[in-house]
């Protein structure tokens, strides 16, 4: 039998779960996984004169080092900052009976991204009250459209 390589796999001939190393830029925030998952800012990389990555807590602090293969570092994903209606309109399932808005997802980075958030019955009529009380507290201060 001939061994066929399938072209939606990334790697071929690589263990499963495994992933290459990170390798931050100067500036980066990265999780040391040898530090309990410390996270810090790379102040240093490998290179002339150095010969690991130096990382210091975001808010300063004591510096520390990471081996220079990257092997212990791991990306530090971008945070949530808020969720926002996508101007696209809602879908009531009545088999499943929630309904789904479209809403667009922003990070602290300032990228975004377009997810759907599902509703019970009982988060659609929590939701509608919650609504409906920000409405009335607007009119209360006079604002309109």
């Amino acid at each position: 039998m001939t061994r066929r390589t399938t072209s939606h796999l990334p790697v071929q001939d690589a263990e499963l779960g495994t992933t290459p190393p990170f390798h931050p830029r100067l500036g980066d925030l990265a999780r040391d996984t040898a530090r309990k998952g410390r996270v810090g800012v790379v102040v240093a990389r490998p290179g002339e004169g150095v010969t690991t990555y130096h990382l210091r807590p975001p808010g300063g602090g004591k510096e520390w080092s990471a081996p220079a293969d990257g092997t212990t570092l791991k990306p530090v994903p971008s945070q949530v900052t808020h969720v926002t209606p996508h101007r696209r309109d809602v879908v009531y399932d009545h088999r499943t009976q929630q309904g789904a808005l479209p809403v667009r997802v922003h990070f602290d980075d300032g990228g975004t991204s377009e997810a759907v958030l599902i509703l019970s019955p009982g988060h659609l009529e929590l939701y509608a009250c919650q609504v409906e009380r920000i409405i009335e507290l607007r009119k209360a201060h006079g604002e309109t459209s």
